[in-house]
């Protein structure tokens, strides 16, 4: 049993650096033809060099159908595929990747939009702002990084329309022009909807501090690139039945229900395997998820009716999923 979706061959025409270690890829159908129509927010699934696959947002402006903008920053802590991407990836180079998927979708009927971009979580935001300008809509966008030599699409913002709406902040700056978030997120007016992507940390604090003075979950809007998948005291094996078949597999402590399918023949799409991007979400029918992903909302989490199996477990000896 699999459900892997079709691919579309794509490639490379053009590599350029856009700040230190952060490098953009423009990408072409290979056959020439229109690539599917995207979304502000939407990603694509991308196949590297080893097997491995990365979600990657899409940066140029929605809209546009001949080509695909990715942004990949360069991880030391990578766990391979930046250092694919930068490494052994070239101009003129094949590559297959998904249909776009928006997981991280702008909310039409705001009457504003705040958007705060962490380092290379400018990628969707940046694209975000391009459509927000195009259709007139009132938003506000905070680009945070550690330096200007570090601030990708920095020439491209501010030479863009909509420049004097983004506001540049930078960690070795001078103190004035650091992010007040604690002022920026005092209080939430009717119909702001805030926007977040960047480093773990970054949108902790951005939310934290969100959260805390009371802004409703409704208004806050996500994308993680990255999380730590943390083993706890109560992880343990456990069952999971497909409904489909009445197929029963162990999911041994130490294996994730993805990889203990895989072995059982039954292979689950997935892409970040962090449970950050929500390629893998699947419906549980009974028995109650152990979640570990920064992908659902707390309330999402609190219906247990899905899951991340890349990463989540069981808190019941069985779980029964719509596969």
């Amino acid at each position: 049993m699999s459900n892997h979706q079709p691919t579309i061959p794509v490639r490379v025409v053009r590599k350029q650096q856009e700040a230190l270690d952060i490098c953009s890829f423009e990408l072409v159908a290979e056959d020439g033809a229109p690539l599917p129509a995207f979304s502000a927010g939407s990603h694509v699934d991308v196949h590297l060099p080893g097997g491995l696959t990365r979600p990657y947002s899409l940066c140029n402006p929605p809209g546009e159908n001949h080509r695909y903008l990715i942004g990949v920053l360069r991880d030391p802590a990578s766990r391979g595929g930046s250092v694919a991407m930068h490494d052994q990836v070239a101009e003129g180079q094949q590559l297959q990747i998904s249909a776009p998927v928006n997981h991280f979708a702008l909310a039409h009927d705001a009457k504003c939009h705040l958007l705060l971009a962490g380092g290379i979580g400018v990628t969707p935001i940046l694209c975000m702002a391009e459509r927000l300008a195009n259709t007139g809509a009132d938003f506000e966008m905070h680009y945070c990084t550690r330096s200007p030599d570090r601030t990708a699409f920095h020439q491209r913002i501010t030479g863009s329309s909509f420049a004097p709406r983004v506001h540049f902040h930078f960690d070795d700056g001078a103190a004035a022009q650091k992010l007040d978030m604690a002022a920026l997120l005092a209080a939430p007016a009717s119909g702001v909807h805030l926007y977040v992507c960047g480093p773990k940390g970054f949108m902790d604090a951005v939310l934290g501090t969100a959260r805390q003075n009371g802004w409703p979950e409704a208004q806050l809007h996500y994308e993680f690139f990255a999380g730590a998948v943390m083993a706890s005291a109560t992880d343990a094996s456990f069952e999971v039945q497909l409904a489909s078949t009445g197929q029963v597999v162990v999911v041994p402590l130490g294996k994730t229900v993805v990889q203990a399918l895989a072995e059982a023949g039954v292979e689950v799409q997935m892409s970040c395997e962090q449970g950050v991007c929500g390629t893998c979400l699947t419906r549980v029918i009974e028995g109650i998820p152990d979640h570990k992903d920064l992908y659902l909302t707390p309330e999402e989490q609190a219906a247990n009716d899905q899951f991340t199996p890349c990463c989540s477990r069981s808190r019941s000896a069985r779980l029964v999923l719509d596969l």
